[in-house]
């Protein structure tokens, strides 16, 4: 999954620590976000969605493998 959370951190002045502990997670947390290595909760993708000011889906963006397109 791709995403926007550094560029929208960044934007808003925020360090990887201070986005950490307003979301309630780690700095190591933040930067495996960052990198693409970890994909959050539900609940902390909320939290980020919220702190950020975008919605999940401007923050998060399944990659082209990750989307199932046939029918269940």
């Amino acid at each position: 999954m791709e995403n926007h959370v550094r560029t929208r951190r960044a934007a808003l002045g925020l360090t990887q620590a201070e986005l950490a502990e307003r979301v309630g997670v780690s700095r190591q947390t933040v930067i495996s976000i960052e990198r693409g290595r970890f994909d959050p909760s539900l609940p902390l993708a909320f939290r980020l969605s919220a702190l950020l000011g975008a919605s999940i889906e401007e923050l998060f963006v399944p990659a082209d493998h990750d989307v199932r397109t046939d029918p269940l």
